[in-house]
């Protein structure tokens, strides 16, 4: 029986064209004459001994990588092979060219997404901590103080006024003479772990942290800030506290595990980024409500075997919170929970009765130590 084809319309024009073909299988480029056979429907050609036939319906334009006016094709379902052609004569005979493959199993792949997410969350917010918590714990003293010698010049490089200078140090020798009375005086009435070294940066930051080691840094803004040498000791006994507990120790080690976990993922953190991303996650460090209170309960104690009263951290927190409407003057390390309104109150409660403080420094030191970085 024969077949009878009644065509509609105009006869389609024989199209005949050359393309460079790539099989996505090997870089080598294969030249290749085009044809359509408008029997099957499919673009035809021959390349490296074998036949190929592309259905008109699927073929699918692609942009041009290079940002040339190729006209580049592909097969729907095969994302490797390609045929480049140089002009677009072809397009006609193309319907859907233009449209794009429908994405399978998309379900599926925000399934998957959602899991991946889970699981670098997990990792960052809870095997991180767990993991840093237990390795605080086995790193010798010397080792902690290394880790608090080289954060420490991160910072100074990270604040400093250019990419060359870091931030100084305040060293007037009168100022620094008093910092260290205020440092014996609140260290005699409390044995400590291990030594403080106690540094002022030269920055109005209002802000004062604890590094691992025992090092204890001030920025000038907090000195520039205080009105009494008592409001100064209250701040450092609530980072001596925070040395004791060793929180600065976990929480570098949580920063940087933090940082290895998305370097791996998004591949731009192991430079310059890490180190500013690090050094604010230190200076700015928000501990949990539990070692902020224990910090300010050590403070309280230590301000008061030292003839000191606990009040002046409440003061200090005071004149955070009345300041809190001024970036530059936001010290964000003291605002984290519990809020400072209750801490406030915790630290005027802590006065025992009837306690009467003794003078920490005189007038001349006090002077000094306002100055220590002129």
């Amino acid at each position: 029986m024969t077949e009878t084809i009644i065509r509609v319309g105009p006869r389609p024009a024989i199209y005949q064209g050359r393309a460079t073909f790539f099989d996505g299988m090997s870089p080598v480029p294969h030249d290749v004459a085009l044809g359509i056979d408008e029997v099957a429907g499919a673009l035809v050609f021959e390349a490296g001994g074998d036949a190929y036939g592309w259905p008109l319906d699927d073929v699918r334009e692609v942009p041009d990588q290079a940002g040339g006016d190729l006209f580049v094709l592909r097969l729907k379902g095969d994302p490797l092979a390609q045929l480049v052609l140089g002009d677009r004569d072809l397009a006609p005979r193309l319907p859907n060219r233009k449209r794009r493959a429908p994405t399978a199993n998309r379900g599926r792949i925000a399934r998957w997404a959602a899991a991946a997410l889970g699981s670098v969350a997990l990792i960052i917010f809870v095997l991180v901590p767990i993991m840093a918590d237990q390795l605080a714990r086995f790193i010798p003293p010397e080792g902690e103080r290394a880790l608090g010698e080289v954060t420490l010049n991160q910072i100074r490089n990270a604040l400093g006024p250019d990419s060359v200078a870091p931030v100084a140090f305040c060293e007037d020798p009168d100022g620094m003479a008093a910092l260290d009375t205020i440092r014996d005086r609140l260290a005699g009435g409390t044995p400590l772990p291990q030594d403080l070294s106690v540094h002022v940066l030269d920055h109005e930051m209002v802000n004062a942290f604890a590094l691992p080691g025992g090092f204890i840094v001030f920025f000038r803004g907090l000195i520039d800030a205080a009105e009494t040498p008592e409001e100064i000791a209250a701040v450092f006994a609530h980072e001596v506290g925070h040395v004791v507990s060793r929180d600065p120790t976990r929480h570098a080690l949580r920063s940087a595990g933090s940082i290895g976990v998305l370097g791996l993922i998004l591949g731009d953190f192991a430079g310059g980024a890490a180190v500013l991303f690090l050094t604010e996650r230190l200076i700015e460090a928000r501990y949990s409500q539990a070692a902020e209170t224990g910090a300010d309960v050590f403070a309280y104690g230590m301000l008061e075997r030292a003839d000191i009263s606990p009040a002046a951290l409440g003061a200090m927190f005071e004149r955070f919170r009345d300041m809190g409407g001024e970036p530059p003057a936001i010290m964000t390390h003291f605002m984290s929970h519990p809020e400072l309104s209750e801490r406030i109150e915790g630290a005027e409660a802590a006065v025992p009765e009837g306690f009467d403080p003794a003078p920490l420094l005189s007038e001349s030191q006090f002077r000094a130590l306002k100055g220590i970085c002129d």
